[in-house]
């Protein structure tokens, strides 16, 4: 890829992003299988997409995660890297996403792990 095209950018009123505790519980399933539960849940809301629930690594069951080899690129937080969701005999491919170095704007979802809502069941408690 090149320079030009991975060049970081910063949050602003353009593309606003913003992270903030959520006071809820969420829990996240695969096939009734839970994979995560967190009361320390940060919630990140990007330009017009979707809020986003990002989950601390240790309230996530890593057990049941198979790690990618492939990455993304966002040039708002930097490399995200993938994980399959295996629990018995479902499988998630591509389920979850983490950014382990984001960019200072975003640094506090380092060490969180999102989930694509399509691929699992999320429950607010």
């Amino acid at each position: 890829m090149s320079q030009t095209a991975r060049r970081m950018r910063i949050p602003d009123e353009t593309h606003p992003i913003t992270i903030s505790d959520h006071d809820e519980t969420v829990e996240v399933y695969l096939a009734g299988a839970r994979i995560a539960r967190s009361d320390r849940a940060l919630k990140l809301a990007e330009a017009s997409y979707p809020h986003v629930f990002y989950i601390p690594r240790e309230d996530v069951d890593m057990s049941a995660l198979r790690r990618r080899d492939d990455t993304s690129y966002c040039p708002y937080k930097g490399d995200a890297n993938y994980y399959d969701i295996e629990t018995g005999d479902e499988a998630a491919e591509k389920a979850v996403w983490t950014y382990e170095a984001p960019y200072d704007a975003v640094a506090s979802i380092k060490d969180h792990l999102a989930f694509y809502i399509d691929k699992v069941e999320l429950r607010l408690a």
